[in-house]
């Protein structure tokens, strides 16, 4: 099955071939690094990973750029409210981002070009459109004329009459609809020279410019939230357009993390940090917990969904260790056809991850069964799955994390095992017993193997 995903421009499940054969290219919007991440800020990266992990699996090249707006309003306002320089506002908040991303497991990104460092690619992208009549300067700004691109709305749905570009009126706009391209210095902000006088980059200009500058007039899939459908990736698209790119080949969005039925966003003041978070969870916890739904439904946040999704990791976790404990290695072996067709069916992780847990009841119930070659063969399949989710708990990565309330009951329940092992070796049989008693009655199950006794939590 050839890997198929929905597309926003055409609004319908396309299948995937790359521009060019054997790499996949994709730009993925990345943070306006303004504050603390949460984590409606990192899932569409965790989801925009897995479709590169899978991409990469499936035997392709993948370049995957995601940038850092660096220069913005709200990274101006934010720093003037707190009396520090905005690029060391900027600068802060961009390793909080890297820092979230990196422990949550995402790859590294091939590139992540800031806003900042490619002035001089927008600039030149603004004199392409002025020449084309796409654009033009007004009283120190210069604006794209939205009624000169007859594809406009195409992406989003957006009819004419009813856009609404969230920009004030300014003396030099021409239309309403018109967006700004390059904004004029005001006092006090950051500025460069061009030449139309000096001044900062408008948010849609910055994406265009790196996207291409790193993939080419023409690359594969563009991603973001399905929050930036419009006005942001409506008018990338007419401004790369308009200057004469192909651009995009696909458009993906990802849905929102929600609570209470609202977007989280900090204005909402409905925000989970990444920090606060991982201090309670694993981040492999975390990552599992984002990447399962599928990237076009929206998450609704609550502890005890987390909670429950935690759980069913160390399902699989404690599934993987069992049978370390007795067949020793576990390889990563081959994905069973019905994971790759779910992923195959425009990312569907939800089927992915049913995939996943009954592999693993059923390694399980032929461990009961003393079947330990069957189990194996099961363990290696599931260490292919997690390894394409990017959550194998034997991963060097993943083993040297632990979360203060896994770590906790493993302490307890280790120290248990130990004092009931001196117990039997003591001949205290009553002990050992009342032991396995009190673990059995706080649910957990203990197997005595030939490599010492095993546990795991009860379903």
């Amino acid at each position: 099955m050839v890997l198929q995903l929905f597309d926003t421009a055409t609004r319908q499940v396309r299948e995937f071939h790359p521009a060019r054969s054997g790499t996949a290219s994709i730009y993925v919007c990345g943070a306006t690094v303004q504050g603390v991440p949460h984590i409606g800020h990192v899932r569409g990266a965790l989801n925009y990973d897995v479709l590169r992990r899978w991409l990469v699996h499936s035997g392709l090249d993948v370049l995957l750029v995601r940038n850092v707006t660096d220069i913005d309003d709200k990274i101006l306002a934010k720093a003037a409210e707190a009396g520090r320089p905005w690029w060391e506002w900027a600068a802060t908040h961009e390793r909080a981002f890297e820092e979230a991303y990196a422990a949550l497991g995402c790859l590294p990104p091939s590139a992540a070009p800031r806003a900042t460092g490619h002035i001089t690619q927008m600039i030149e992208l603004i004199q392409r459109l002025i020449d084309s009549g796409h654009a033009y300067a007004a009283e120190g700004d210069v604006y794209f004329s939205v009624a000169s691109f007859d594809d406009y709305g195409a992406l989003s749905g957006q009819r004419m009459e009813d856009v609404q570009q969230g920009e004030t009126q300014a003396a030099g706009k021409r239309d309403h609809r018109d967006f700004t391209l390059w904004k004029g210095s005001k006092p006090g902000e950051p500025s460069w020279p061009t030449p139309w006088g000096p001044g900062r980059p408008g948010w849609h200009l910055e994406c265009s410019a790196m996207a291409t500058t790193y993939l080419g007039a023409e690359f594969d899939i563009h991603g973001g939230g399905v929050d930036l459908v419009f006005p942001h990736h409506e008018n990338e698209r007419a401004q790369s357009m308009a200057a004469g790119d192909p651009f995009a080949r696909y458009w993906l969005h990802n849905a929102w993390v929600t609570m209470s039925g609202e977007k989280m966003s900090k204005s909402l003041g409905n925000v989970v940090a990444i920090p606060e978070m991982l201090r309670r969870y694993r981040p492999v916890e975390l990552r599992a917990y984002l990447i399962q739904p599928h990237y076009r439904s929206t998450i609704e946040y609550s502890d005890a969904a987390l909670s429950e999704s935690a759980q069913g990791y160390r399902r699989i976790e404690q599934f993987l260790r069992r049978v370390r404990g007795t067949s020793g290695e576990v390889r990563v072996g081959e994905v069973p056809a019905e994971f790759a067709a779910a992923l195959d069916d425009d990312l569907g992780t939800p089927q992915a991850f049913a995939v996943l847990h009954n592999t693993v009841r059923d390694g399980n119930a032929a461990l009961d069964s003393s079947s330990d070659d069957k189990a194996l063969e099961l363990a290696e399949s599931v260490r292919a799955m997690v390894h394409v989710l990017g959550i194998d708990p034997l991963s060097e990565q993943w083993a040297e994390h632990t979360g203060t309330e896994a770590e906790a009951l493993s302490t307890l329940v280790d120290g248990l095992l130990a004092d009931r092992q001196q117990a039997r070796a003591d001949r205290d049989f009553a002990k050992a017993d009342a032991i396995r008693d009190r673990l059995t009655s706080a649910g957990i199950s203990v197997e005595d193997t030939p490599n010492g006794p095993m546990w795991t939590v009860r379903d």
